[in-house]
């Protein structure tokens, strides 16, 4: 039986501990798994997988843990009764929950001689392994650095800073992102749809103007950065003109006007703090105080 191989721990065999786990064991790890619930492991085993009676085997099976379960409590309850066991170990988190609670667990994790990354990940079960999946990390640099290899098994890591909080605040931030262009392309797509234009006619120029809409986020990001908003390409006048059109289209055709409406109020709001004359991205005053201008 070879022994020269990396190993590594993963507790939580859920759809996403599995998927990681999984990718492990194809990528020649010796992968120790457990789960409170241990008919969970048996696929994996099948693969080759080691199981753990108990938690404290699997943390002292690997120099590096993953972590991957419900929330924090259940990440507690796991490992409270055997912190004895986590010195010496680089335990990293992928479990949900907020900056704060990566907070608490960083400091935790130091308190009983544990290395601790936070992290995140963006993509489903099915893309794990892949490359072009990013997963995110912050918390301790040394743990980063000494497992990427490991964590480059998993996608493209990215290492966002010594914060521990930072990768789960960046998470809910990409998830907002993802939830409003999501919802923002299923308006327009009711809305040409209203007209029997086909969803998938109308996605290739939605995603083809996603583009070009990138490359706003990339123009805006450093006025944000300045504080300075140069309405030299749309100022906000013009935006909310120019949406009074979208939500006179969208309530013709009986489509719901939540979406655009708040996006007017938000930009109304900018305007009255005195931004009329600058570019879109001065809207981001109006979220940091959402008070001014009402």
């Amino acid at each position: 039986m070879r022994t020269d191989r990396p190993k590594v721990t993963v507790i939580g065999l859920g759809s996403m501990g599995s998927a990681l786990a999984s990718v492990f064991l194809r990528r020649g790890y010796e992968t120790t798994v457990w789960n409170r619930s241990a008919d969970k492991a048996r696929t994996l085993v099948d693969q080759g997988a080691r199981p753990a009676a108990t938690p404290e085997e699997a943390v002292a099976a690997s120099p590096l843990v993953i972590a991957c379960v419900l929330d924090y409590e259940a990440l507690h309850g796991i490992l409270d009764p055997i912190t004895a066991s986590l010195a010496g170990k680089s335990l990293v988190n992928l479990s949900s929950g907020s900056p704060e609670q990566a907070d608490e667990a960083a400091a935790w994790a130091r308190s009983h001689a544990a290395d601790y990354l936070d992290g995140a990940i963006m993509t489903t079960p099915p893309g794990v392994g892949s490359p072009e999946m990013m997963f995110l990390y912050s918390g301790s640099q040394t743990a980063f650095e000494t497992h990427r290899p490991a964590l480059e098994v998993l996608g493209d890591p990215q290492y966002l800073g010594s914060a521990p909080g930072l990768a789960s605040l960046y998470d809910v931030a990409l998830l907002g992102l993802m939830w409003s262009t999501m919802t923002g392309w299923l308006h327009g797509t009711a809305l040409v749809g209203a007209e029997k234009v086909p969803a998938t006619a109308f996605t290739p120029i939605a995603v083809r103007w996603l583009t070009a809409v990138a490359g706003f986020l990339t123009t805006y990001a450093s006025q944000v950065d300045d504080g300075r908003y140069p309405g030299d390409d749309a100022t906000v006048d013009v935006q909310i003109a120019t949406i009074d059109h979208l939500i006179h289209a969208a309530e013709a055709r009986g489509i719901d006007n939540a979406l655009p409406e708040l996006l007017k109020s938000a930009m109304e709001r900018t305007k009255a703090a005195g931004h009329g004359s600058s570019s879109y991205a001065s809207v981001i005053e109006a979220l940091r105080n959402p008070a001014d201008g009402r």
